[in-house]
C-alpha cells in the first residue's frame, strides 16, 4: 500500500486514540447495573439513539462498493429500498411495542411468552444472526489490503481494537463513540465524491460514462434472487440492534423519531455510497472490485484527504462491529448462560455478559476466517436463520397471551432452520439453487404454515 503517507499515518493514529480515549477513560462509570450497561439506563437522547443506529447499519461497507462496481444501481435495490419500507414499518408498528413491554432483549421477550426454552433457543440464533463476523472479517480486509498483513492478525487487531471501550462502558461508550464516528462516515464519502466530481464531472457526465447494464434495477441477476433480498431485509424486524435502541429510547417518541430521522440519513448516505461506486465503475479498472472504495480513494484523494477518507471507513465498520459484538455478548451472557445456569441473583450478569463478549469475539473471529465473504457471510446466516425466529417474534407483538406449549413453539423455531439449512447444503453441493429455489423461500413457508395454524390459538 504505496500511498498511505506519514501524514496520513498521523490522522489515523490520532482517530485511534480519540476513540480509545472516549470509549475508555470518559466511560468507565457506566456499568453499574446490567440496564445501565446494555441499555444506557433507558435514557438515550434522540441524537444518540440516530448517531448509534444509523452508523451501525453499514458495516458491511465494502461489499457495498463491491456489489455497485458489479452490479450498478442493483445495489440501491437490495440493499437501500427495501430496509427503507421495513424501517417504516418497524417505527410505527415494533417500536412503540418495545418501548413500553421494557424487556431488554429479543430472548428476553421470548422467555415471557413462550418459556424459558425457547429463549433460549431464541438466543442462540440471536447470536449467530447479529454475529460481528462480517464486519470484522471486513475491517480485517481493510487492514490486510492498507498495511499487508496476514488475515488472522488482521481480524485479531480489528476485534480487539473495535470492542475494547466496550468491556468497561458498554453501551454508553458505543454510543459516545458513535456520535464521532457518524460525522466521520459522512464526511468521508463526502470528500470521495468532491474529488471524484472534479475529477471527471457531475453525476449526470457520470452516467454517460459507465455501463448501460450498471442502470438496470435488476444488475443483470434473476428477479427471484433479487426477491429473495427484499425478504431478508425483513431481518430489520428481529433486528436485535433496533430492538436494543429502542428499548433503550428516553420515551416512545424519541424511538419513534429517531427511527425516521435515521431513514433519512440512511438515503443521503446510500446516496453517498452508491455515486461512489459508479464514480469507481468509470475511473479505475480492477479484478478486486471488495477494494473498490479503496481504489478510488487512491485514485483521486490527495495525501491527508485518503487519510480522513481511510478513518471515515474504520469509522463505518467499527461503529458495527462494537454494537454487535456488545449485542452477541449481552445474548451468550446474560439470555444463554445465566439462565441456563439459572441463577437467581442478577449481580453476576456484567461478568458473565464479559465472558460473553470474549467468547463471541473469538467465535466471530473463526468464522470470518473460515468464510472469507462478507456477502456470502451476510446470505447464508440470513437466508437460514431468519424464517425460524421473524413470525414467533411477530405473534409476541400480535398477541398479548399466547397459549401454545413450549414445545410447539421450539418446533416452530427449528424446523424452519432445520429445513433451510438442508436446502443450503443442498444448493451448495449443486453449485446452484436447489429446484432453483433459494433457501429461504422453503424455511419460510413452512414457518407461515406454523403461524397460520397458532394464530388462532
Amino acid at each position: 500500500m504505496n500511498k498511505f503517507h506519514f501524514i496520513d499515518w498521523i490522522i489515523l493514529c490520532s482517530y485511534g486514540i480519540i476513540i480509545i480515549y472516549i470509549g475508555i477513560f470518559r466511560s468507565k462509570s457506566q456499568s453499574k447495573s446490567l440496564e445501565e450497561f446494555f441499555l444506557n439506563g433507558r435514557r438515550l437522547s434522540l441524537g444518540g439513539f440516530v448517531a448509534t443506529l444509523v452508523t451501525t447499519w453499514y458495516g458491511g461497507i465494502l461489499a457495498i462498493g463491491e456489489n455497485t462496481f458489479l452490479y450498478g444501481i442493483q445495489t440501491w435495490f437490495i440493499f437501500a429500498l427495501p430496509y427503507y419500507i421495513f424501517a417504516l414499518a418497524y417505527t410505527f408498528f415494533i417500536a412503540p411495542k418495545i418501548r413500553k413491554k421494557e424487556f431488554l432483549s429479543i430472548p428476553d421477550q421470548f422467555r415471557y411468552y413462550y418459556g424459558r426454552s425457547a429463549g433460549i433457543l431464541s438466543a442462540i440464533l440471536i447470536t449467530f444472526l447479529a454475529s460481528p463476523a462480517p464486519y470484522i472479517l471486513s475491517m480485517g480486509i481493510l487492514l490486510q489490503y492498507l498495511f499487508g498483513l496476514n488475515l488472522g492478525s488482521a481480524l485479531l487487531i480489528s476485534t480487539i481494537f473495535s470492542v475494547s471501550y466496550v468491556w468497561n462502558g458498554g453501551f454508553s461508550s458505543i454510543v459516545k463513540t458513535d456520535l464521532i464516528q457518524f460525522f466521520l462516515m459522512f464526511f468521508g464519502f463526502f470528500l470521495l465524491i468532491a474529488f471524484s466530481w472534479n475529477l471527471i464531472g457531475s453525476p449526470i457526465n457520470l452516467l454517460k460514462l459507465i455501463p448501460q447494464g450498471h442502470l438496470k434495477p435488476s444488475g443483470g441477476n434473476t428477479i427471484q434472487y433479487i426477491l429473495v433480498w427484499f425478504f431478508l431485509a425483513a431481518w430489520t424486524f428481529i433486528d436485535p440492534g433496533f430492538y436494543q435502541r429502542c428499548a433503550a429510547a428516553k420515551s416512545v417518541k424519541v424511538a419513534k423519531n429517531g427511527l425516521l430521522m435515521s431513514i433519512g440519513f440512511w438515503a443521503i448516505f446510500d446516496l453517498l455510497t452508491l455515486l461512489c461506486g459508479l464514480y469507481s465503475v468509470a475511473l479505475i479498472q480492477t479484478n478486486q472490485p471488495l477494494f473498490s472504495f479503496l481504489m478510488l480513494g487512491q485514485h483521486v484523494l490527495p495525501i491527508g484527504i485518503f487519510g480522513l477518507f481511510i478513518i471515515g471507513i474504520l469509522a463505518t465498520i467499527m461503529s458495527t462491529i462494537d454494537s454487535l459484538t456488545l449485542i452477541c455478548a449481552f445474548t451468550f451472557g446474560y439470555d444463554i448462560l445465566w439462565h441456563i445456569q439459572n441463577i437467581k441473583s442478577k449481580s453476576d450478569s456484567i461478568r458473565l455478559v464479559r465472558k460473553g463478549l470474549i467468547i463471541v469475539s473469538f467465535i466471530s473471529i473463526i468464522m470470518a476466517f473460515l468464510i472469507p465473504s462478507v456477502v456470502k457471510l451476510f446470505y447464508s446466516i440470513g437466508s437460514i436463520l431468519i424464517p425460524g425466529i421473524i413470525l414467533p417474534f411477530i405473534l409476541t407483538l400480535i398477541k398479548d397471551k399466547i397459549s401454545l406449549s413450549e414445545q410447539a413453539v421450539i418446533q416452530w423455531i427449528l424446523i424452519p432452520v432445520l429445513i433451510s439449512f438442508i436446502w443450503f447444503v443442498f444448493s451448495q453441493i449443486k453449485q446452484q439453487p436447489l429446484f432453483g429455489i433459494e433457501p429461504f423461500y422453503p424455511g419460510m413457508a413452512a414457518s407461515f404454515l406454523f403461524f397460520i395454524l397458532f394464530l388462532k390459538k
